[in-house]
Order: structure tokens, then C-alpha cells, then sequence
């Protein structure tokens, strides 16, 4: 009821009203749109946050899964070495070979190691510390998440980024710069290839949406804010037009006087000559 009161006494100053909608306009394509005046254009933001996931199987050469040689401990020890190197994806070095298979810069790059039960916490890494600021640059950062199965040697990587393709990109690329940090330290070190760890591939990675619909949802959000507010100081602004006018035009005497009464003016009599 009171909706409707005040959406009537908006449209009686139509100028207003079509300003308010204007600016609830504008605000909706903002948000979702980036607008550029020189030269003319207008292009999408990144404000849609897709996901993608692999998985490898940290091997010996001669492989441990399918050898029945290979006891209980060898196993194990593979499944801590797996821990080992999801901790590594993580850290700085990899993390450039990641950027440049990805094709984007380190600094956008956000990796999260494996939670392990002595660390059920996620450690931050140096320059990655959380901040308030980080919500509003989140759809645009590129997120790694590792995680190690606990029971069996097998690295699980679910990569976050603005569009299906990219996730799909950072995640097969934090395999791959694994794969070229592991390749650089056992050159350096001239290790055999037959002591080499070796990375095994389970599937392929596929990207999906996760927050499909945002844009237009985003959109809706800012026209109803930035309407509502603009039609409330219309509102406001017309009713103290209105009562100063009204205020202005009252006669002298009916005017209150300071004191909160009414002041009152006696007719003078007329000069009997």
C-alpha cells in the first residue's frame, strides 16, 4: 500500500521518474558491462567464476598400482610423497612454470596446498594472505586448490578462474608445471630417469560455470538499489520543495510566531473626523 502511495506521487513529476530509471539503467549495465568512451564500446566484465578438476596418480617407473611386488609400505610412502608434492604445486617456483603454461600472470595465481590432519588449516603462502579487498577482485584471480587423497597416492587439482576454458587451462597447467619444476630439479641433479617419480593422468579436465546467471542477477540487484534510492531522494526532495512553497505562500498572518503561537493582529479603528 505505501509502495504504491509513493511510486504515484514519483510518477507525478515524470522528469524525475524517467531520470530515476535512467540511472537504475545505467547502474544495471555498469555492473555487468564494462563502457568505454574512447573509442566508443562496451564489453562483458568478469564477474562469472568457473571451475575445473584433475586428477594424477603419483607413481614409481615401474608402476606401484599394478605390480604386486610392491607391499603395503611402498604404497604409503607413495601416498606421502603425493602430500609432499601437492604441498610443492603451491609454492613460488611452481607456481611461475604454472603462469607461464597458463599463459597469465603469477601475481593473479592463488594456490592452496593440501589440508593434511596435522595441518587441518589452510597455510597462507607468502604474498597470499587474505585480505578485505580480495572479495572484490575474486572473479578475476585464479585459484588452485590441492587436494591428496589420504588413503591412496592420488593429487586432485580444482582450479577456479572468469571462464570454463581458463579453469580448464590452470588446472591441466598445475600438472604440467609440476612436470616441468620435477623435470628442472632432477637435471640439476642428475637423477636416472629410472628414480624418477612419474605422473600418471586419470580422465580430462572439464570446465563448468559455477555461478551461472550472475550477470543477470547482478543487473536486477543494481537497478533495484540505485532506483530505490534515487526515487527516495526524489521523493524527499519534492516534499521540502513542496512544504517550503507552501510555506512561503502563507499569508503573514496566519504565520506562527517564534514562540510556536499564532500571532494575532487587531484591525486599527478607522479616524472619526
Amino acid at each position: 500500500m505505501e509502495l504504491g502511495r509513493h511510486l504515484r506521487e514519483l510518477f507525478r513529476l515524470r522528469t524525475s521518474a524517467v531520470v530515476c530509471i535512467l540511472l537504475g539503467i545505467l547502474a544495471a549495465v555498469w555492473v555487468s558491462y564494462e563502457i568505454q568512451l574512447s573509442p566508443p564500446g562496451i564489453s562483458p566484465r568478469s564477474i562469472e567464476i568457473a571451475s575445473a578438476s584433475t586428477e594424477v596418480l603419483v607413481d614409481t617407473p615401474f608402476s606401484a598400482a599394478v605390480d604386486l611386488r610392491q607391499g603395503r609400505g611402498s604404497f604409503e610412502a607413495m601416498t606421502s610423497r603425493a602430500t609432499l608434492l601437492g604441498n610443492v604445486i603451491a609454492s613460488p617456483p611452481v607456481l611461475e612454470h604454472i603462469a607461464r603454461r597458463a599463459h597469465v600472470p603469477v601475481e593473479a595465481i592463488r594456490a592452496q596446498p593440501p589440508l593434511t590432519p596435522d595441518f587441518p588449516r589452510p597455510i597462507a603462502q607468502p604474498g597470499q594472505e587474505p585480505a578485505a579487498k580480495d572479495i572484490l577482485r575474486l572473479p578475476q584471480e585464479y585459484r588452485i586448490n590441492v587436494q591428496v587423497d589420504p588413503s591412496v597416492p592420488v593429487l586432485r587439482v580444482v582450479s577456479q578462474a572468469p571462464t570454463a576454458a581458463q579453469a580448464v587451462t590452470l588446472a591441466n597447467a598445475s600438472i604440467e608445471g609440476l612436470e616441468d619444476f620435477l623435470d628442472a630439479v632432477a637435471a640439476r641433479e642428475a637423477t636416472p630417469p629410472g628414480d624418477r617419480i612419474r605422473l600418471v593422468r586419470l580422465g580430462h579436465s572439464r570446465g563448468v560455470v559455477i555461478n551461472g546467471g550472475v550477470r543477470l542477477q547482478a543487473s536486477i540487484l543494481a537497478f533495484l538499489i540505485v532506483f530505490g534510492l534515487s526515487a527516495a531522494a526524489t521523493i524527499f526532495l519534492g516534499r521540502l520543495l513542496r512544504g517550503w512553497r507552501e510555506a512561503e505562500q502563507q499569508p503573514v498572518g496566519d504565520r506562527p510566531a517564534p514562540d510556536g503561537h499564532f500571532a494575532s493582529f487587531e484591525r486599527a479603528p478607522a479616524d472619526v473626523r
